[in-house]
């Protein structure tokens, strides 16, 4: 009954409201047997945390519910080595370490860095804009692809003090990562090597080459993406005999209380963090907030006569759409969480989207309403492990939306909107548009 809730290929279709709904209205935690599916290899089950305040209780407790034990990812990582390397990642980690690597990286994000970042987060929505538009008054293009992917490619290059001919990489590393059930972006090779700088080369002689069957290594594990950790390495060194103004240069310089610097495991967590899940929640909310701007023709309207309305519309955006869906912990101890006596090491996997949705919070929870107030929704998270990265992301999407509604006077949809196979990112692949310029 409840597969469809795990099963990657239901989210192709749709996310399964109908039935989050029905079992939110009877409890705020159910049980779900995870069996074995065509794209799924089956589990051990797991306690689905449906409804808003459970969520925030499980977010904000990770004596009780951690995120180290069992790591964040639904399915549990292969081998015990693999747990014990994705532990040195920040997303997989319980106070003190989490605060400890926390604090040097909110110490990265200066106030000048910051700044930085933001002025050239509107320098990059106009070129992309040029880009996409190419002096035309009018025309056609894939909106999640053409609009929406280069914004936090190019942002995380600037965080990262990449080569930004290089941001490609990032998002093929996306695609297999985040897209690893979809048969097209688990083999994502986007990338033009043509235009890559030498740090790309060398890269992209470790990237892994499709089996007979089409697969990749598990992208999740560490053997699974040496391209990646290959180029971390190689920008480090770069960084540390030539470091710059952006924020991995600051972050490669720093000490902690007890005098250390990340660790080699570190470094390569954080750099994968950065580069995979930095960029796929960002361009799958980008073109999940203008699929919402699309459905509700009134509310565009309502906004292109408002624009000051632009960051509440964000906001709720990121609640309507929700492109993290879940988010997985391990309970460390015996636990009764409302409706649920939930046993030591069980998994407990929070549904974002099921509590951005839930009524006892939001009023009409179906309704894309950009006037929402207040709007206390979970697409970055609650509790130690809120996003650092939640100003940055809506500074981008205000960007985004903001140059939209001074270059475009018309947008709609003109073929079909296709969506990625993934139970954890709810992710649109394409979204074909037609616009018309202002004159």
């Amino acid at each position: 009954m409840f597969a469809s809730l795990y099963n990657p290929v239901q989210y192709e279709t749709a996310v399964p409201f109908g039935l989050l709904e029905k079992l939110r209205a009877d409890q705020a935690v159910v049980w779900v047997d995870e069996h074995e599916l065509d794209c799924w290899p089956g589990g051990r089950g797991f306690w689905l945390v449906l409804r808003h305040a459970e969520v925030g209780q499980v977010l904000k407790n990770p004596k009780l519910y951690s995120s180290a034990l069992g790591a964040t990812q639904l399915l549990d990582p292969p081998t015990g080595s693999d747990l014990h390397y994705v532990r040195r990642m920040m997303l997989n980690m319980d106070p003190p370490e989490h605060t400890r690597l926390r604090r040097l990286l909110q110490n990265s994000f200066t106030s000048r860095a910051v700044a930085k970042l933001e002025a050239g987060i509107h320098q990059h929505a106009r070129a992309i804009f040029d880009r996409a538009l190419a002096g035309d008054s009018e025309g056609e293009c894939d909106f999640a692809r053409d609009l929406a992917a280069d914004m936090p490619l190019l942002s995380l290059a600037d965080i990262l003090g990449m080569p930004r001919e290089d941001r490609y990489l990032m998002y093929d590393w996306a695609n297999r990562v985040i897209g690893f059930q979809d048969p097209e972006y688990k083999v994502s090779n986007f990338f033009d090597s043509s235009g890559g700088s030498e740090l790309a080369m060398e890269a992209l002689k470790l990237r892994p080459k499709p089996d007979g069957q089409g697969n990749m290594p598990n992208p999740r594990v560490r053997a699974g993406m040496p391209d990646l950790y290959r180029y971390a390495h190689l920008l480090a060194d770069h960084k540390r005999i030539a470091p710059g103004a952006d924020v991995m240069s600051i972050l490669l310089a720093q000490f902690d209380d007890q005098g250390g610097q990340l660790t080699v495991d570190e470094f390569e967590n954080m750099f994968w963090l950065f580069a995979v899940a930095g960029n796929e929640t960002l361009r799958n909310g980008i073109p999940g907030g203008m699929l919402a701007l699309l459905q509700n023709p009134q509310v565009l309207q309502q906004l292109r006569e408002n624009p000051q309305l632009l960051p509440g519309a964000v906001d709720e955006m990121l609640r309507w759409w929700t492109p993290v869906m879940i988010f997985r912990r391990t309970a460390a101890v015996d636990t009764r969480l409302a409706n649920a006596h939930i046993k030591a090491g069980d998994k407990v996997v929070v549904s974002f989207v099921s509590a951005n949705y839930d009524e006892r919070v939001f009023e009409n929870p179906v309704r894309f309403d950009i006037t929402r107030r207040p709007n206390p929704h979970f697409s970055f998270g609650y509790g130690p492990h809120f996003c650092l990265g939640a100003r940055l992301a809506r500074t981008q999407m205000e960007a985004i939306f903001g140059e939209l509604l001074r270059r475009l006077e018309h947008i709609e949809l003109c073929g079909e909107v296709r969506f990625l196979r993934s139970n954890f990112q709810r992710g649109i692949k394409v979204m074909p548009v037609r616009w018309r310029g202002k004159h």
